[in-house]
């Protein structure tokens, strides 16, 4: 939220995800950020959501894990695609993400607790799959090497193409002290000499 709130040279996000859940409405909680994208932020109080979900729906579970999918029904005719960013571990969070959603990318950061990580949530995803009816499917699984090049991180790389074929995407995403410049800066696509986009980090 803070990144994409820097890059529109926004100062303070009001709305939020909290409140749509509440509501049972996030029609009015988006804002746009630049042309083309918007958001609805989170914030911390979305943390009681678990609490949130069983107060609204005590006993029925369906209702708990695909409540997200039933807000956006809207949001779906407004827009050509919606993101939907969670972190991968198993809870009330990704339940919600996982159900609402058509496609996922997982994140493999070339790590062994990692690893071990996405295995357990593709296995998890197929049982979301056969228990509550998600219809999803993985678009590919995205490495981000935390050191290019080291032992452990081509150790990894490889055990994952091993372990899961042709999900496992060709594009590499490596450490870059852009990724650091965004967290202070926002997201933004600098000019070099020649007036093209700077696309290379030194």
């Amino acid at each position: 939220t803070s990144i994409l709130a820097k890059t529109g040279n926004i100062t303070d996000i009001s709305k939020n995800i909290t409140d749509g859940f509440t509501n049972g409405d996030l029609t009015n909680q988006i804002t746009p950020i630049i042309p083309n994208l918007d958001l609805i932020a989170s914030n911390t109080q979305f943390s009681r959501l678990p609490k949130m979900l069983l107060q609204s729906f005590p006993d029925d579970d369906k209702r708990q894990v695909t409540y997200l999918r039933q807000l956006l029904k809207p949001l779906r005719e407004q827009y050509e695609a919606i993101y939907l960013d969670v972190p991968p571990t198993i809870s009330d969070f990704s339940d919600n993400a996982m159900m609402a959603s058509d496609y996922c990318i997982i994140i493999l950061q070339t790590q062994e607790l990692s690893f071990d990580g996405a295995k357990t949530y593709i296995n998890y995803m197929q049982y979301l799959i056969d228990n509550y009816g998600a219809e999803l499917d993985i678009v590919g699984i995205l490495p981000c090497m935390l050191r290019a090049g080291g032992r452990v991180d081509k150790k990894v790389l490889s055990d994952a193409r091993q372990e899961f074929g042709n999900n496992v995407l060709n594009t590499i995403v490596t450490y870059q002290e852009r990724l650091k410049a965004y967290d202070a800066e926002g997201i933004s696509m600098g000019k070099i000499y020649t007036g093209q986009n700077d696309q290379w980090d030194q």
